[in-house]
């Protein structure tokens, strides 16, 4: 990771002394809602960040850190964790945070409603202790729950309920949709979906500021081009993603910064497990070939990686085989290589699967999400073609992709995961396990795969404390969705963020972009 930013101690100097300054920045996705409970994607939840805080929160280099918690530590023997919570903090409309407000922030965003409610599968109960204690409650010992938490963003209950906000509505929207009341360094403004959405500083923040930002405005561009010459033209200060075919022009250029690093998010394709047929198939209308291990496999074996990202990524990226990178916890290096890349095999495998002369169907890709991701399923689609696998490509904007997936509207599709604990849990819990409203479980698991050997293991694998056994238990889980293709996992994403030579900041490997680190020189 390649940090532009100076030290805490001389980047806090600079916020007192320093000019004053706006800030402008760009990016192709406009985060779909304001509401922290109600869309579980990163372009939401990394732009919330700036507004909202949690009980912890990650500092530059990943690590977890006290936020509105001053300190945590386990109840009993594994049956919980208590919180401290901090006092003196004040929400953007004046009011205190409280324990309550955090009892209300979980039973929201564990709600039915609510896109965040896989977080809390491990919660049995939440207990508030007094104004400033909060105990929550595990059905079984979680080690890893305080890091499981870092984008659990707390929301004042009083303002919630007294704007007809206790639920969040992803569907409809409500008041918390387009307006906000954080604790956070920033508070929102402006509003103006799909056009610009303007922040300022909370004078009132709990914390230290490490900027000299007045005003900051993201204006979503979805055009390539279009961000790079508004970056070159000065009329931007910060762009996210840089074209990857742009990154070494503007590498020459003495007036722009070039961020580089590797994103913790795998790309991968999906499948629709338990669907009894093909949606977009031509001929195949009565069965679904990609219920048979065997078909999934021979994609696998179809899709050139190398090429795609020697080709698409100009080598910016890193093939991968499991849902989560090697930069995570646990995983598994002996399943380090991934399937190789052999249209023979391909083929040999559809024709056992009884599908000798292949089959036709329809692949879902997002046009505004990933870096360069509609031009990977072009590319996936040609290379499909090669082996009799016939797709016929729908690219949409990420507005419209997700209840495209949730309405299950696709034969195939395109999804990018970065594990928000930094675990391989994580990802087994969200795309992996059998998917229980009840439990909490598999919310973005859109194929409903299921095994139920991961479904044994997943709980062992939340409350096993010795690591050599729960990485064996991580080993036998990742061995099992590799053997079944239960999803193919293609690469790491790369992190290309280009900004104005006077501009310092953080970039992180969630590719979260964090305000309250930038400094206008």
């Amino acid at each position: 990771m390649r940090r532009l930013t100076y030290s805490a101690a001389f980047a806090a100097l600079l916020a007192t002394s320093a000019h004053a300054a706006e800030f402008s920045w760009a990016e192709t996705t406009d985060p779909q809602t304001m509401d922290p409970h109600a869309v579980n994607s990163a372009p939401v939840l990394g732009f919330l960040n700036n507004i909202y805080e949690g009980l912890v929160r990650r500092d530059k280099d990943m690590v977890i850190e006290p936020a509105l918690a001053t300190s945590w530590e386990p109840i009993g023997a594994g049956e919980g964790w208590r919180f401290t919570l901090r006092q003196g903090v004040k929400f953007h409309d004046g009011s205190d945070f409280t324990a309550q407000d955090v009892l209300f922030s979980y039973e929201r965003a564990s709600s039915e409603e609510a896109d965040t409610r896989s977080w809390f599968a491990p919660v049995s109960e939440v207990n508030v202790v007094d104004d400033y204690t909060i105990d929550i409650m595990t059905s079984a010992p979680n080690p890893i729950f305080p890091d499981s938490i870092a984008n659990w963003m707390i929301v004042d209950a009083g303002w919630a309920e007294a704007n007809a906000a206790a639920r969040p509505d992803k569907d409809n929207g409500n008041f918390a949709t387009l307006n906000t009341n954080g604790t956070g360094a920033f508070m929102l403004d402006e509003r103006a979906p799909g056009l610009s959405t303007v922040l300022v500083p909370h004078a009132g923040w709990w914390d230290t500021a490490e900027h000299n930002i007045t005003r900051a405005t993201l204006t979503p561009i979805q055009n390539p081009a279009t961000a790079v010459a508004a970056l070159l033209s000065g009329d931007i200060d910060f762009i996210n993603p840089v074209p990857i075919q742009d990154t070494e022009r503007l590498k020459q250029n003495p007036d722009v910064n070039i961020i580089q690093g590797i994103e913790a998010r795998v790309i991968m394709l999906g499948f629709p497990h338990e669907a009894d047929a093909l949606k977009y198939s031509a001929e195949t209308t009565d069965k679904n070939p990609f219920a048979d291990v065997r078909v999934r496999q021979a994609v696998g074996h179809a899709i050139n990686v190398p090429a795609i990202l020697q080709t698409i990524m100009r080598g910016n990226a890193e093939e991968v085989s499991q849902l989560v990178s090697p930069a995570m916890r646990g995983y598994t290096d002996s399943l380090a290589r991934r399937p190789v890349y052999s249209p023979d095999e391909a083929r040999a495998l559809l024709t056992e699967a009884g599908y000798p002369d292949g089959f036709s169907f329809g692949l879902k890709c997002t046009n505004d999400r990933y870096l360069n991701d509609e031009a990977v399923c072009q590319a996936v689609t040609g290379m499909l073609a090669q082996v009799g696998m016939r797709a016929t490509l729908d690219a949409m904007p990420v507005q419209n992709y997700w209840p495209e997936l949730r309405a299950d509207n696709y034969d195939m599709y395109l999804l990018g995961w970065s594990p928000g604990t930094f675990d391989a849990e994580h990802p087994i819990r969200f795309l992996a396990a059998t998917p229980n409203d009840e439990k909490k479980l598999g919310s973005w698991n859109f194929g409903g795969y299921s095994n139920a050997r991961v479904d044994e293991l997943l709980p062992m694998i939340q409350s096993e404390i010795d690591d050599t056994k729960r990485q064996a238990m991580l080993d036998e889980t990742a061995q099992i969705l590799q053997d079944e293709a239960a999803y193919v996992p293609l690469y790491v994403q790369p992190l290309v963020w280009g900004t104005q030579a006077n501009i310092d900041m953080t970039q992180r490997p969630d590719n979260f972009f964090m305000l309250r680190w930038v400094t206008v020189n």
